[in-house]
């Protein structure tokens, strides 16, 4: 591996391992793509969490997910996902409705008006992805694929 990640933190040490100097690598890279996705997000008014919750009940359909199922969809997790969804329905990209039969369950639905934001949204996101990766060409984003999978199994 490099030493630019070393140069880029000012570390004069070298990193204690191998796995270290990828985990900050990661992390690192994972930082720097996510302030690229809030610059695309910005316009729109959309944290990166609450564009992540509109794609994931725009994949859902007309059904809608539970609050659980939608957290166990999230990309990075968000502590107080309720009060996300009160945000989202507050601008009328979603809608909450209690179960016919199970009270204590509560269904989000994405509405036309956030299905519109995210219609907006999917070419400039996508647009970004590929200026942060395109470069690396299909065989090696799809090794890289695999070893973040590989990386993930284990945690």
């Amino acid at each position: 591996m490099t030493r630019r990640l070393q140069d880029e933190i000012k570390q004069s040490r070298p990193f204690a391992s191998l796995e270290e100097e990828v985990t900050l690598g990661l992390a690192r890279t994972a930082d720097a793509m996510a302030r690229a996705s809030e610059d695309v997000l910005r316009g729109s008014g959309l944290t990166a969490t609450q564009y992540n919750v509109l794609r994931i009940l725009r994949g859902a359909g007309s059904a809608g997910l539970s609050c659980g199922e939608v957290a166990s969809r999230m990309i990075t997790r968000d502590p107080d996902l309720t009060r996300l969804l009160d945000r989202l329905e507050a601008r009328s990209l979603v809608m909450r409705a209690r179960d016919g039969e199970d009270r204590r369950v509560v269904t989000s639905r994405i509405t036309d008006r956030g299905l519109a934001l995210l219609a907006e949204l999917d070419e400039p996101v996508q647009r970004q992805h590929r200026k942060s990766l395109g470069h690396l060409g299909e065989d090696r984003l799809r090794t890289l694929a695999q070893l973040l999978d590989e990386a993930r199994s284990v945690t």
